[in-house]
């Protein structure tokens, strides 16, 4: 990635405000019963999964400097994948989870890949906030 494109990502990091867009994504969850698909094991390896990024965005009170920004992004949407294949290994879909992970990843600086999980996750393609 050039100089320009890690520039142009930093700029898009809100740490801090993807916390606040991880626990709505544990709600929208919670909401949708996600947590209750014990007869295959997807709510274990969700909540697992749910908790894990929790404990990576707890700590942005505020965004770092640039370089740690950028490492700190890295970090949170490696467990934000892993969250959205759990996601996937279950029935759990909404248009608002949909947008909540578009939302998270778009915090990450991450806009073109939260907008294709997004859609995996059931968020409209027509849907007035895309």
């Amino acid at each position: 990635m050039s100089e320009e494109e890690s520039y142009r990502r930093y700029v898009r990091i809100n740490l801090p405000h993807a916390r606040t867009i991880v626990q709505r994504i544990g709600r929208s969850l919670e909401n949708l019963g996600a947590f209750r698909e014990a007869e295959n094991g997807g709510a274990v390896v969700l909540s697992e999964a749910i908790a894990s990024l929790e404990r990576e965005v707890r700590q942005y009170d505020e965004d770092p400097a640039y370089e740690d920004a950028l490492r700190a992004a890295d970090a949170v949407a490696k467990h934000a994948r892993a969250l959205v294949t759990a996601i996937l290994a279950t029935d759990a879909r909404g248009d608002r989870l949909g947008q909540c992970v578009r939302n998270l990843f778009e915090c990450l600086g991450l806009a073109e890949e939260g907008a294709v999980l997004a859609l995996r996750c059931g968020e409209h393609p027509d849907s007035p906030l895309r």
